[in-house]
């Protein structure tokens, strides 16, 4: 079975698409299906390109059991729209960024349409204190959760695994 590759986008990769990131690989490796899933995150910038997630985001993904401190920061490049079956930029901003440099056919969605269903955007919380980040932890849990309840039912049932997110 093929499996799902998915690019978690933001505007510098430093702290939700490394969030997003963490999330949803934590929540593929709790529900058994590690094998089913590429997840990986990138920024439509490159100004921290090497550097690991913002401490404030590894101090919330830490505070949750999820360790995102192995991250680094890398810019979206051109064989991205080739080797992710979807792509999911945190907001509009980030979604017209990827759009125009994106070659036809490549599937760049807004995370708030696909994963929440609601059209809302991740708001960028680094120019804020923790409780910014917590409310991105939250809305991105949730969203993860939907996603891969989504993505993941038929490979659940093809494996015989139960997922944890039901």
């Amino acid at each position: 079975m093929k499996r799902i590759s998915i690019l978690f986008v933001c505007m510098g990769n430093i702290c939700r698409s490394p969030l997003a990131e963490g999330i949803f690989g934590d929540l593929v490796a709790e529900a058994g299906l590690s094998g089913g899933f590429t997840v990986d995150s990138a920024g439509t910038g490159g100004w921290h390109e090497g550097e690991p997630p913002d401490r404030r985001s590894i101090a919330i993904a830490k505070s949750h059991g999820i360790d995102i401190s192995g991250q680094r920061a890398r810019r979206v490049q051109p064989r991205d729209f080739r080797d992710f079956d979807l792509i999911l930029a945190m907001d509009r901003d980030n979604l017209a960024a990827l759009s125009k440099s994106a070659p036809p056919g490549a599937n760049i969605r807004l995370f708030g349409d696909i994963a929440l269903g609601t059209g809302e955007e991740i708001p960028d919380p680094y120019y804020g204190g923790p409780g910014g980040f917590e409310l991105v932890y939250t809305r991105l849990l949730t969203g993860c959760n939907s996603l891969l309840e989504t993505l993941g039912v038929e490979r659940a049932s093809c494996n015989g695994n139960t997922s944890s997110v039901r």
